[in-house]
């Protein structure tokens, strides 16, 4: 495969000011000094740019610089050449039809990466967060990515990985010495490395949670009765007029989805039709997909009009809403149409009806006070997530599986100690949890897996 070279268009499709195509392989040089008039790649010193035109026989495509990179300090550690030209995409495709017709072929989806990995550049960790870091839409999935891509999380099992495979070999040289009936791990010591490396799976394991709200974002269900000010809250929240508001009840009837980003986190606003019972069939359909939106959130801001003079049907919804696990913020809204000595008197009300813990927030939307205050909430509840050991998060959903896969293998490991089970059976179970672990890194695993992962990255990367 790695004899092959590659080209593609390393910017996004569509004009610009510049393009970039990558070349990589062996020929690389010798495949664009054929279409590059201007200085002898093939001859120049690695980590230079050269001016010249890329020609289609003697037609002139462009007018480029070409930058040059000499094996093994390549992203792919192969001979490399990226070529900067005007963002047309015609352009683009007659260059790399230029490429073609003289030794090229056009990459696969990721085969960059893919080949940084198989060359031993990077490792399919490493290589994963490539696509993260390039996917990322909010500062904290940007330093995420960027740690992991630095091998924050590779470094952290190998570490382990280490530790447990020395084991292994003083566990398998005791069946090269099974007549003699030497010891020569200690089981002790292995135990307390059993303990250290499920310690840490688990910690890793925790952050998914974290990590996944920083790479896809945290889904909050803004849910109120008819009129109790959703629309207005979340036009407040992204400072636009992105939802209608109206005095009508049930102007909304249908789900409106924005991204908020606070202090570097992303948080899926979900506004939703009012909760109530109707008659109206397309009003009905709006209810029926607010509940459907509330049970997939993490979040729940449920809003409460505080000019209301019965609170039993907002009682009642909530109990329907609830569920474990879910973060409950209750919003009191259009505080400027009622007394101030009233809100305590609310909020000791819904803590009386309500068995769910909750905060409890004075909004007025309209006036813009103590917005602040239900952003600070959002972003505390993803914070609670993080992790105090370690700055490795996981993120990504293989990761998080092989790590549960090795958690079960090394406390197969544990249970294999304390029941004295034989030497090669306690071999086994060791090259279990050693492979799984080997899994995030991609010291195991099978060309199906590699196949799934870089079909996911774009051409050019």
């Amino acid at each position: 495969m790695n004899k092959e070279t590659i080209c593609a268009l390393a910017t996004a499709n569509g004009m610009g000011a510049i393009g970039v195509i990558r070349v990589s392989g062996d020929d690389s040089f010798r495949i664009v000094n054929k279409v590059f008039e201007g200085k002898n790649l093939e001859k120049a010193t690695s980590h230079t740019v050269h001016y010249g035109f890329i020609k289609d026989a003697d037609e002139v495509i462009d007018e480029v610089m070409v930058a040059v990179f000499h094996a093994p300090k390549t992203f792919t550690t192969e001979n490399s050449v990226e070529i900067s030209f005007h963002g047309s995409p015609h352009i683009a495709k007659r260059i790399l039809e230029a490429l073609i017709k003289n030794g090229a072929r056009m990459a696969k989806a990721g085969e960059f990466t893919l080949r940084a990995f198989m060359n031993g550049r990077i490792d399919l960790s490493q290589a994963e967060s490539i696509a993260d870091l390039i996917a990322s839409e909010n500062e904290a999935s940007r330093k995420v990515a960027l740690n992991q891509l630095k091998g924050g999380i590779s470094q952290e099992i190998s570490l382990l990985r280490t530790d447990l495979l020395n084991f292994t070999s003083l566990i398998e040289l005791e069946l090269d010495f099974a007549e003699e009936d030497v010891e020569f791990a200690d089981r002790t010591a292995l135990n307390g490395l059993l303990n250290k490396i499920e310690y840490k799976l688990s910690s890793l394991i925790e952050s998914f949670q974290y990590g996944n709200a920083i790479k896809n974002g945290t889904a909050v269900a803004i849910i109120g009765k008819p009129n109790a000010g959703k629309s207005t809250l979340l036009n407040a929240l992204l400072k636009e007029e992105r939802a209608i508001v109206s005095n009508i009840a049930g102007t909304t009837r249908d789900t409106i989805e924005e991204v908020l980003h606070i202090k570097g986190h992303a948080f899926r606003l979900i506004d939703t039709a009012g909760l109530r019972e109707t008659m109206d069939e397309i009003e009905a359909i709006g209810v029926q997909k607010a509940k459907e939106k509330v049970a997939q959130a993490e979040v729940l801001v449920y809003l409460v009009d505080a000019a209301t003079a019965d609170f039993s049907e907002d009682f009642e919804m909530l109990r329907s809403l609830l569920r474990d696990k879910l973060e409950l913020i209750i919003c009191l809204t259009k505080i400027d149409e009622v007394v101030p000595t009233q809100f305590e008197a609310i909020e000791d009300l819904f803590r009386k009806e309500i068995n769910h813990p909750f905060d409890f927030i004075k909004i007025s939307a309209l006036e813009n006070r103590n917005i602040q205050e239900l952003k600070n909430e959002l972003s505390s509840f993803v914070e609670q997530m993080k992790s105090e050991e370690g700055n490795a998060v996981i993120t990504n959903q293989r990761h998080f599986e092989a790590l549960q896969r090795s958690l079960d293998a090394v406390n197969q490991v544990k249970e294999a100690v304390s029941s004295q089970i034989t030497t090669e059976l306690l071999a086994y179970e060791l090259r279990n949890a050693i492979e799984y672990l080997g899994e995030i890194s991609g010291e195991f695993t099978n060309d199906e897996v590699l196949g799934n992962i870089f079909s996911k990255f774009c051409i050019g990367k």
